[in-house]
């Protein structure tokens, strides 16, 4: 059971019994998951602090300016009374509680619902390099724009710090939000491949340095890691495209041209994903084949030696049997030229595989 110390200041809890057991559960409420709301008039923000209804009877009690209401992980029930207020259809709003979604741009009625993964790169972690997804939902309709965010790391703080300093900008609407998002995720992709282009070149470096034993756990690793880039990135172009082809009235044509900038942007990051995917490739066999000589190498080095010692162990095996009659068994000399000639035997073939390249 929770204790009610841990709820955070403000917050009020309430107390609901369930089933048999009658234990007491607490209901977080929508609050908690609002990170901020705001009512915006020709692109500067009003003061003072409004709740989703209010903020929503006050744009349109003015008829001019929208609201911009941001969620990071909200559940189903405390999304409910925002879809109901703002007109959000029901699949849209099931899409965005429970995520895991392909980046994705559908309209309903005067609605756009707005899908985008982020991605965060973790750089090494337990010898291995980590991507870390997220996702930004973002519902835009006349005069709101809703985000809904999940994972720690896809926060839009910067976002809106960064438009709140550009009124001209943010007195184009909301479609003038949704631009900016798309571009900070996009930009983050950008950020993204470089890294992981660096990780890349090492890798590189380390499959054709001479003598080098390469990882290819590591080169498998970061070809999950492109894979799951791949699958973030590539569908997103579809509906950025639409964005710049008059796709919905929502977006005026003085934000389209914004779009075409971050289509631009996307389609390098593809360009780069795909790259990168066909050199992980290359790096894959080049470094099978590199170990598969390796191998070969060693496979030569311990035949020799087992051809070399193979002279005196057949002749120790030979002179080893139990027999009477055999060659200078009884001569004064004889172990003396055994050993001398066992001894030239295996310093011939030692020089006969160095100078093949065996040893």
């Amino acid at each position: 059971m929770t204790p009610l110390s841990s709820i955070r200041p403000g917050l009020r809890a309430t107390r609901v019994r369930s089933g048999p057991s009658l234990l007491p559960k607490f209901h977080v409420p929508l609050s908690a998951h609002v990170v901020d709301c705001a009512v915006y008039v020709d692109g500067v923000r009003l003061p003072g602090r409004f709740a989703h209804d209010r903020a929503l009877a006050e744009v349109r009690h003015r008829d001019d300016g929208f609201v911009w209401i941001g969620l990071h992980e909200p559940a189903e029930e405390q999304i409910t009374g925002i879809a109901e207020v703002f007109g959000l259809h029901e699949l849209a709003v099931e899409d965005a509680v429970h995520a895991h979604q392909r980046p994705k741009l559908e309209r309903f009625d005067d609605t756009l619902f707005m899908v985008l993964k982020t991605i965060r790169y973790c750089g090494a972690q337990s010898g291995q390099e980590v991507v870390e997804t997220g996702e930004v939902m973002v519902f835009v309709g006349r005069d709101f724009v809703i985000t809904v965010r999940h994972g720690n790391h896809s926060g839009l703080h910067d976002v809106r710090r960064r438009l709140e300093a550009d009124p001209e900008q943010l007195a184009l609407g909301p479609a003038a939000v949704l631009h900016a998002i798309a571009d900070h995720v996009v930009d983050g992709y950008l950020a993204v491949t470089e890294a992981i282009g660096d990780d890349i070149d090492d890798l590189e470096r380390e499959v054709f340095t001479p003598r080098s034993a390469p990882d290819s756990e590591r080169i498998y690793a970061m070809k999950r890691e492109v894979l799951e880039l791949r699958r973030a990135v590539v569908p997103l172009g579809g509906p950025v495209r639409k964005l710049t082809e008059g796709y919905s009235a929502l977006v005026p044509h003085e934000v389209r041209s914004y779009f075409r900038n971050v289509d631009d942007h996307l389609v390098t990051v593809t360009e780069r994903i795909a790259s990168f995917n066909e050199l992980l490739t290359s790096l894959v066999d080049a470094a099978l084949a590199k170990i598969t000589m390796q191998q070969n190498g060693d496979m030569r080095k311990i035949t020799s030696w087992v051809a070399i010692v193979s002279v005196p162990t057949m002749t120790a095996g030979i002179y080893g049997m139990n027999f009477d009659d055999m060659p200078a068994l009884h001569w004064h000399y004889g172990f003396s030229v055994l050993l001398t000639v066992t001894a030239v035997s295996c310093l011939l073939l030692f020089r006969v595989f160095r100078r093949n390249q065996w040893l």
